[in-house]
């Protein structure tokens, strides 16, 4: 079985670049990148670890690369996965719903059965509130590159490390 798959949306630039740098800060990891415009579910068995990324679009909605696969996905049995989610957002345009897709997609890992891992801290962001928020920890890595992009790179390199010890790697 192969260790880490890297699903995101190959076809919005930003959320690619992030997952470039996270692919380049894991380094010689066994990981692999998932397009998730092409990802069927067995896809999504396949690894022990997931790593899955998203920007938020309009009033917290999910891009339409990922309505596409959210049926599937809430059907899987993932029970044995440790999922991670990596969001981009903008606290500053939308702070009624920054990196919400962050929460859309741990709701459907969490009902899926996986374990969610990667949580972070909302410090050093300004929002109102955000569907990614629950019991005080932001439910991934929330990125804002619109307002913040000085602290994307230390925010990623301390998310992987993270990552490294909550996969065992």
């Amino acid at each position: 079985m192969k260790k880490i798959g890297l699903f995101y949306g190959t076809s919005t630039t930003k959320t690619a670049a992030i997952a470039q740098k996270i692919q380049e800060a894991f380094g010689q990891a066994d990981l692999d990148i998932v397009p998730i415009e092409s990802a069927w579910k067995e896809e999504f068995l396949t690894y022990n670890y997931l790593i899955v990324g998203t920007s938020t679009w309009f009033d917290g909605e999910l891009p339409t690369y990922w309505d596409e696969v959210m049926p599937e996905l809430t059907a899987l049995e993932l029970q044995d996965k440790k999922v991670a989610i990596f969001g981009l957002g903008d606290q500053v345009n939308y702070p009624d719903n920054f990196v919400d897709g962050i929460g859309v997609l741990a709701e459907a890992f969490e009902t899926a059965g996986a374990k969610l891992v990667g949580l972070t801290s909302p410090d050093g962001y300004t929002f109102n509130q955000s569907h990614a928020l629950k019991d005080g920890k932001l439910q991934g890595l929330a990125l804002d590159i619109e307002n913040q992009s000085d602290q994307t790179e230390k925010r990623i390199k301390d998310w992987v490390e993270q990552l490294k010890t909550e996969f065992n790697l």
